[in-house]
């Protein structure tokens, strides 16, 4: 039993009743609760019996009311209310099995938890459900699902995956496709093994299984220069990521006029390594596979030069029959923009080698509006992971500070925030921030991913 109550939040409606905590939640209205996704579909209603088994065995039966889907205030010992499934495959493009030894066990941790692709947007295989797994699935709507497929090649997709259980997962996928299951699904396109023709005959056996598949992404596979005793593996040239960028969009195109929906696309460092301008804000609809690294760039662009336009827009406002007024609160962040900036020390950023172009780009255009700002771009070569390894979110701290140290980066030194652990200042060579910091010599401003917060930093906000 790990339904077991932590906390109660104050105010909520199971903190006018008699809950506490160690008491384990057992039922709702009758319905036995297994995990968190039972737990979110059974309380959904408006009025609620609650069985509880207390610490010491006794039962205790709770009624409440709450407007529907509200929220009932409790946290539980463990999130998924039940053990975690951990991935079973032997992906030939895992990534996780090409990290050197000796980093945190966390980064190690394989999950393949259909439960948490619903809750968190994890990708899962599918490979571990059986049937009743499938038609709670179904019967409860949990929808989207987010699915590493691949292939739809039975026999190749066991290949990819390592075991048998790969070709089984394609008909799971196709169940809850045909029974109007949400799927984002994505592609691993490794060269030689399922790109080319084959990427072609899984694109349109997506489309065959009709709307139930919302999205499909296509994302290079990334290898690290621990791969020693894997299977081989080739990396990606610019030619056949401009080939690959063209082929999926002319299935874009098809079912954008069929659909009203592109439904594939192809993730940022393809068009980076290809060496092309990303496409347009609207060609990416409502950014389906934004956490996938699809549209990343394109919306991070958008959001910088919206925000700049309305720093430069409310700045003019400042100036009425040539006078100077107060400064004003500006809707970017609360921060205080003024036309005339104070000149400033010159910034540095860091990068990733495939995103310096596009940042520099993005400083130069600041530039242009604002002849205070003196910026750099730095991009960080990864010796850790080798060198074929080139986005910015798998920098760590220690090629930083060997590729920075003596340079001049000037009072402030700009860091992605996704080159961290998540709600943490640690990189993942368990460097921090203020090691860091504290090596260079040089203040750090840890920057979001939004493109406004970017503006903000370059322009001392």
């Amino acid at each position: 039993m790990n339904a077991i109550v932590k906390t109660i939040t104050p105010g909520s409606p199971a903190a006018k009743k008699k809950i506490a905590p160690g008491d384990a939640l057992c039922k709702i209205n009758g319905e036995t609760i297994t995990d968190v996704l039972d737990y979110e579909f059974q309380s959904y209603d408006s009025r609620l019996k609650l069985e509880f088994t207390c610490p010491d065995g006794k039962i205790k039966l709770i009624e409440l009311r709450k407007p529907e889907g509200a929220d009932l205030g409790i946290e539980f010992e463990t999130y998924l209310m039940d053990n975690e499934r951990n991935c079973e495959n032997k992906c030939i493009f895992c990534f996780i099995d090409q990290l050197p030894k000796g980093m945190r066990k966390t980064l190690y941790y394989k999950d393949d938890d259909v439960r948490l692709s619903f809750l968190q947007g994890n990708y899962v295989t599918l490979t571990n459900l059986s049937h009743k797994d499938v038609e709670r699935i179904i019967k409860l709507r949990i929808s989207p699902i987010n699915v590493s497929v691949h292939t739809l090649d039975p026999e190749l997709r066991s290949y990819m995956l390592g075991g048998e259980r790969g070709g089984t997962g394609i008909d799971t996928l196709k169940k809850l496709a045909n029974a109007g299951i949400t799927l984002n699904c994505q592609i691993v396109c490794c060269p030689g093994i399922n790109d080319g023709w084959e990427l072609s005959k899984t694109i349109e056996g997506f489309i065959e299984l009709g709307s139930g598949i919302k999205s499909v992404s296509v994302v290079p596979v990334g290898l690290t220069k621990h791969r020693q005793g894997l299977t081989e593996l080739q990396t990606f040239t610019k030619e056949l990521a401009l080939q690959t960028t063209q082929q999926v969009e002319h299935y874009g195109e098809k079912c954008l006029k069929s659909r009203g929906s592109r439904v594939f696309f192809c993730a940022d460092e393809l068009y980076m390594m290809a060496e092309l301008e990303l496409p347009a804000n609207d060609f990416y609809e409502d950014y389906p596979q934004l956490e996938n690294g699809v549209g990343m760039m394109r919306l991070f662009i958008t959001e910088f030069e919206e925000a700049l336009n309305e720093c430069r827009m409310q700045n003019a406002e400042c100036r009425i029959n040539g006078r100077r007024e107060p400064k004003r609160e500006c809707t970017l962040h609360n921060a205080v923009q003024d036309e005339q900036l104070s000149p400033c020390s010159k910034v540095s950023l860091v990068t990733g080698v495939l995103a310096q172009p596009y940042l520099i780009k993005l400083l130069n255009t600041a530039a242009k509006k604002y002849d205070t700002i003196n910026g750099e771009v730095y991009a960080i070569e990864n010796k850790f992971f080798g060198e074929s390894v080139t986005v910015s979110g798998l920098i760590t701290g220690g090629d930083m500070i060997e590729q920075l140290k003596g340079k001049h980066l000037g009072a402030k030194l700009l860091v992605p925030q996704n080159m961290l652990r998540h709600g943490e200042d640690v990189f993942l060579d368990d460097v921090t921030v203020k090691d860091v910091s504290e090596a260079l010599g040089i203040n750090i401003r840890v920057v979001k991913q939004d493109g406004a917060d970017l503006v903000c930093a370059i322009l001392g906000q």
